[in-house]
């Protein structure tokens, strides 16, 4: 992978960077490459690993729908690292491998829930440029979720956007983490303006 990024990876040195693999190896078995180039600034690799750490500690909404929305995110925005991380991750939120898989086509697919549908599409909305949140959704899901869980909703969405448009300029892209473990390939997301 790091031929592929834009930035050469640089070698993790160091005691924050022995913890930093150690971290790395225990979560996904290894050190990912792009480890290696967001240490080129530590700064930034801590404080967005520590956002995405204090991101999982948040619990208002449901860990399946936390990892529907963060994946319809990152697919809305391309991002195959994130998509492919929060696969993986999927095995330990305990969620429905069935479904997991079919969050990039979650529009076709007949496998889920109203609730989850529309906080897809909220992700989806959200993620768009500018986003497209319209006050009809956020009442439905203000009524489904309660006001805690749709800020955590938006600021899930958020944390994805800030990390996947990041992990896209910087050519950063899936590692394979679900193929490392097993998991089936992830349903392919249609082509824009395609018809189901």
């Amino acid at each position: 992978m790091s031929s592929e990024t834009r930035i050469p990876t640089a070698e993790v040195t160091g005691v924050y960077g022995a913890l930093i693999k150690v971290a790395a190896k225990k979560m996904v078995g290894r050190v990912p490459d792009s480890i290696g180039v967001l240490w080129h600034h530590p700064g930034v690799l801590k404080d967005s690993m520590g956002i995405g750490r204090k991101v999982e500690g948040w619990h208002e909404l449901d860990p399946s729908l936390a990892t529907f929305a963060a994946m319809a995110s990152a697919a809305t925005i391309g991002c195959s690292f994130c998509l492919d991380f929060n696969y993986f991750m999927s095995r330990d939120r305990q969620v429905d491998a069935a479904k997991v898989r079919e969050v990039p086509r979650w529009r076709e697919s007949t496998v889920f829930t109203p609730l989850e549908r529309r906080v897809m599409e909220y992700a989806e909305a959200a993620s768009q440029t500018p986003p497209a949140v319209t006050d009809e959704l956020s009442d439905a899901l203000l009524a489904d979720l309660g006001p805690a869980g749709l800020v955590e909703l938006a600021a899930r969405v958020a944390f994805m956007n800030m990390s996947a448009r990041m992990n896209i300029a910087l050519g950063i892209r899936s590692e394979h983490f679900a193929d490392a473990c097993g998991l089936p390939p992830l349903a392919t997301r249609p082509a824009v303006g395609a018809s189901a």
